[in-house]
């Protein structure tokens, strides 16, 4: 690594952003659970607590191929790696005990709606008893910990209207990705209320709340069937790319919103685990919630070079056309606001990727530099 080349280092210990500051003074020197680590947004997640100078502990499976975001960014000398399933409970608690966390952060999850048709059962059982198994380690845990639960947008029960889904609105789902979160959501309240009673706080000494994150892009995202990851691979292979539903609008943001905003809904947790533990909704402002083909225009305009084309597939499996999120809880109760706008945001992420194509080497530099630069904003 040379990151005196990119200003890392004068990032981190020169006049830093007071969010750098303060989400350093909460985790520098602190043991970080962190599931799903080897994933796109995980490994993001573990950059970031890398910066921080927290000490890291990542459980999840093991990557998939030797371009994830994982390998550029060095994983396995920046953090303690376990290799396994959520469903193995005992493997789970034991690295949970051993451990003796002061936050968790669960992001491990079967997380492809796509994919959630081929394999429905399984995902159920990843995600919803995958997280009760999570919960019993942390049931055991003798000391205070603060854990940030990651679910998803798509718990809502989604009309397809215009009005943004708020924390208490109907839980719900219609593809077994979007069902099996609304599960793991009612094992949560469960566990919270039969285990982790707000009441009983001096007892249990557990701080527990919820993320609800919308679509994110990023570099390092290589997952089957995302928009992002498509449009990167055909680009840098002067491909047409191929899309499928050009008018289904998501509420599109950086993957550093959703993980810098984990960390502040872990901060506010760890000071008052009682007026924290609840449901936070991490997404854009409305006005960033566009349709496919307005995002897919804007990463060939940044990329500078590109064409696409709209495939027509016969009995595809149902997806959302349209979810909006209201973020007002979490930008009133957490001071928690989004940074990048829509077209900030693919910028952000397509410049990753024609570096990831051109200058592979410096990969991890770069993520650190973007990382730095978002929170010195």
């Amino acid at each position: 690594m040379n990151w005196n080349s990119f200003g890392v280092a004068e990032k981190l210990n020169g006049k830093s952003g007071n969010m750098l500051n303060r989400l350093k003074e909460t985790y520098e020197g602190k043991k970080i659970f962190l599931t799903g680590h080897t994933g796109f947004k995980g490994a993001w997640m573990l950059k970031t607590l890398q910066l921080l100078g927290a000490k890291v502990k990542g459980y999840a499976l093991a990557p998939q191929n030797e371009n994830d975001l994982y390998y550029l960014i060095h994983g396995d000398q920046i953090c303690e790696s376990i290799i396994s399933d959520l469903r193995d409970r005992e493997i789970l608690k034991t690295a949970i005990l051993d451990f003796q966390p002061d936050f968790i952060f669960h992001l491990a999850a079967q997380p492809l709606v796509r994919l959630s048709y081929e394999i429905p059962s399984e995902t159920f059982e990843v995600n919803a008893i995958g997280t009760a198994n999570l919960l019993d380690g942390v049931r055991l845990l003798e000391k205070k910990c603060s854990v940030v639960l990651i679910t998803t947008d798509k718990v809502y029960h989604n009309n397809e209207w215009e009005y943004p889904y708020r924390e208490n609105d109907r839980l719900g789902g219609y593809d077994p990705y979007s069902a099996s979160k609304a599960c793991t959501e009612l094992v949560i309240d469960s566990y919270k209320k039969s285990f982790f009673n707000k009441t009983k706080l001096s007892i249990h000494k557990k701080g527990i709340a919820i993320g609800r994150a919308g679509n994110v892009i990023g570099g390092g995202d290589w997952s089957k069937d995302r928009l992002i990851p498509d449009i990167a691979k055909a680009l840098s292979k002067s491909q047409e790319i191929i899309i499928r539903n050009p008018n289904s609008v998501r509420p599109w943001q950086h993957v550093l919103e959703p993980v810098i905003a984990y960390l502040v809904l872990g901060m506010n947790l760890d000071a008052d685990p009682v007026k924290f533990g609840e449901a936070y909704n991490f997404g854009p402002y409305s006005a960033d919630a566009l349709p496919v083909k307005e995002m897919l225009s804007l990463a060939i305009k940044c990329w500078g070079t590109g064409s696409f084309r709209i495939e027509q597939v016969a009995d595809q499996p149902h997806e959302a056309g349209l979810l909006k999120l209201d973020i007002s809880k979490a930008i009133s109760d957490l001071k928690w606001q989004p940074k990048l706008n829509a077209g900030t945001a693919v910028e952000t992420t397509i410049n990753w990727y024609k570096s990831f194509v051109y200058n592979k080497s410096d990969i991890d530099d770069i993520t650190a530099t973007q990382i730095l630069d978002y929170l010195n904003a």
